[in-house]
């Protein structure tokens, strides 16, 4: 039994020299400026989550990702447990956050009771035609040049010193389920998937990525997912085309079945456009994959380590 059980991740959390460069990018990434002073730059995407990517005035580095709990009451109980406070969230949305420091030192920070947004609109995706449909006649494809609709984040992924500990520390609190679990050998785990356990109601193939490495403690990068295929393909064009630095991809996942679009913001972080992922409920159990399948495509470049 763990703690509590989140609902969902709920942002993540940076450190840049200029925010004024990084409000650049992240309009240009997909993102929605909500509030920015001289200290503080927090973004939304066309969700209801008020704020998902935030990012402070210092030197540049990770300083913590964001789950949200079911109840403030959740909070109160993570919060006793823990021996830490439950304290206000100052910020678009409000609400309340119990700050955590996992094993190794990654910042956690697991928020409750903040005011929905106002949803944004969305681009609509155009009727596609195939070779065995045609669902869209006489009507033109033309779609607006400009940045990827950012919806949603949808997941992190930390490189951990030890998997099983930092495995344990999580599904002890948050109560993570295995979707797959990568093992270089039968008994050499070095990471996993980890999904939400929301009982029947389908949640997404991962939340958080815990993979052990060389180089932890260290962020990987942040996931957000877009409004469809042809809206992340019109954003990697605004990308490119903006000399931004790419990282990886187009290419679909195997695990996750993500269609997916890694870029570098200006200080290094890495973050991922994605859409097309799959859903899972809590009676989906958990898999073993290898190492091939975790860096490995089904169409589109392998990983660069790889290739």
């Amino acid at each position: 039994m763990s703690l509590i059980r989140i609902e969902d991740i709920a942002h993540v959390r940076f450190a840049a020299p200029d925010l004024e460069e990084m409000a650049r990018f992240a309009v240009s990434f997909g993102l929605v400026p909500v509030l920015q002073t001289a200290d503080r730059l927090v973004c939304r995407g066309a969700g209801p989550a008020p704020a998902i990517h935030l990012t402070e005035r210092g030197a540049a580095r990770f300083l913590a990702v964001g789950f949200r709990a079911e109840s403030l009451e959740d909070l109160e109980r993570l919060a006793a447990a823990e021996g830490v406070a439950v304290a206000d969230l100052d910020g678009p949305g409000g609400g309340r956050v119990v700050r955590l420091t996992d094993p190794d030192g990654h910042g956690v920070e697991v928020v409750a009771g903040q005011t929905p947004a106002t949803p944004l609109p969305l681009p609509e995706a155009p009727s596609r035609n195939t070779g065995g449909r045609k669902a869209r006649t006489r009507i033109p494809v033309r779609l607006a040049p400009g940045p990827s609709t950012v919806v949603r984040l949808g997941h992190a992924v930390l490189e951990v010193t030890d998997f099983r500990r930092s495995e344990a520390w999580y599904k002890a609190r948050f109560g993570f389920i295995t979707s797959d679990e990568i093992r270089l050998a039968p008994e050499m785990a070095i990471g996993a998937f980890l999904r939400c356990d929301r009982g029947a109601q389908p949640t997404d193939h991962h939340t958080l990525f815990l993979l052990q490495s060389p180089r932890a403690p260290a962020f990987n990068h942040a996931a957000f997912e877009v409004a469809h295929l042809d809206d992340l393909m019109v954003g990697h064009a605004r990308l490119k085309g903006e000399g931004r630095t790419p990282a990886w991809g187009i290419g679909r996942h195997i695990l996750g079945s993500q269609i997916f679009d890694y870029w570098k913001d200006p200080f290094g972080h890495e973050l991922e456009h994605w859409t097309d992922g799959d859903l899972f409920t809590a009676d989906d159990g958990s898999n073993i994959a290898t190492f091939d399948e975790l860096m490995g495509t089904q169409w589109g470049p392998r990983h660069p380590m790889m290739a």
